[in-house]
């Protein structure tokens, strides 16, 4: 009999394990939206709308013999999980790759993809109209967005407000930190670090509206948008609200031979990071393809070093792996200057929208 795949979640991590098991299991890949969403490029969709339309990839070519069902887990009883119609689904393995929220745009946080579209295009239109513009958080996501902006109009003023002392705190070298810096005041970013506001800003982010604010340091600050950029959680709200998911070295739920949880959602010592879901991916499929084959041998998940591809712009950014040391935006844009589009394309079985 054909071993039974059950994976939530279809983002990066869920995608990947769902392909790799397509052909030796009967998968079912469980996920409320209905087409992939390639957050990696949201920000880039928000300041260059042509973006907008790559953003959204429809999940029909992703597997040969398994199956989409749109819907999201409600609870889990053991190795049973419930979904938010009511329906409880059983299988041999279950893989919870549920990922992260995070403050829009860096996520979208509307399921329809007709909604996200027009959600998006509105910001842009927002945005397009705001002379000054304050981003709350200055690490990847609040960096990567000042530089989107600065590349889209660049006589935009960006302040971008973070309590922490320095960029990037972690296993970056001074080198990094001092590139990334270098090229934000040649964009003509603002930065503020070691201070915060006193009061979040009176307007809704992401909506046009002058205001001004003051900073823990007694700076004034104005300006005409702001976003947040900090505050990823775990979308663990079905089994542990609010928090991660302990997993052993094979990426199992402890005291669970065959519940895998995958990328954002696990404690894992690591940055939180599509290209780190997709390896857990792997392992997880290599596992469980194991497990299917009668083998006890498993692979044990080890975490990756620090690492980074910052774009700051379709044509600047910043690297950094302990193998290759800190590359700046040559290398930078030859890595990621088209946001890695063209691997989910094919992953998802589907044809370039340009």
């Amino acid at each position: 009999m054909t071993a039974t795949v059950t994976v939530i979640g279809g983002g990066y991590a869920g995608i990947t394990v769902a392909k790799a098991l397509d052909d030796v299991a009967d998968v079912t890949l469980v996920e409320p939206r209905d087409t992939f969403v390639h957050n990696v490029a949201a920000l880039r969709a928000v300041t260059d709308p042509v973006w907008v339309e790559r953003l959204f990839i429809p999940y029909e070519g992703l597997l040969t013999r398994g199956r989409i069902r749109h819907d999201r887990a409600a609870r889990m009883f053991g190795s049973a999980v419930e979904l938010a119609s009511g329906d409880r689904v059983t299988s041999d393995f279950v893989v919870l790759a549920t990922g992260s929220r995070h403050a829009y745009p860096a996520k979208l946080d509307v399921d329809d993809s007709v909604d996200a579209r027009a959600k998006l295009w509105a910001t842009h239109e927002a945005l397009s109209r705001a002379p000054r513009v304050l981003l709350l958080g200055a690490g990847p996501v609040g960096l990567e967005f000042a530089g989107e902006i600065k590349a889209a109009w660049p006589d935009k003023h960006v302040t971008v407000v973070d309590p922490a002392p320095e960029l990037m705190p972690g296993g970056f070298p001074a080198e990094f930190r001092a590139e990334v810096h270098a090229q934000l005041a040649a964009l003509g970013v603002e930065l503020l670090l070691g201070t915060a506001l006193t009061e979040p800003p009176p307007t809704a982010p992401g909506h046009t509206a002058p205001f001004t604010t003051t900073t823990s340091a007694g700076a004034e600050l104005s300006a005409d948008i702001w976003f947040a950029c900090y505050g990823a959680a775990p979308n663990t709200g079905y089994l542990v609200p609010g928090r991660r998911l302990d997993v052993t070295p094979e990426l199992r739920l402890p005291g669970s031979d065959t519940i895998f949880a995958l990328g954002d959602i696990t404690s894992v010592p690591e940055m939180k990071m599509a290209r780190a879901a997709q390896r857990h991916a792997e392992v997880a499929a290599a596992n469980i393809r194991a497990l299917i084959d009668g083998q006890t041998n498993l692979t044990a998940y080890e975490p990756a070093q620090d690492a980074i591809v910052l774009p700051l712009g379709p044509r600047g950014g910043v690297s950094y792996a302990p193998e290759a040391g800190v590359l700046g935006p040559e290398a930078t844009v030859d890595i990621k200057g088209e946001l890695f589009l063209d691997a989910y394309l094919d992953l998802l079985g589907a044809e370039a929208a340009r």
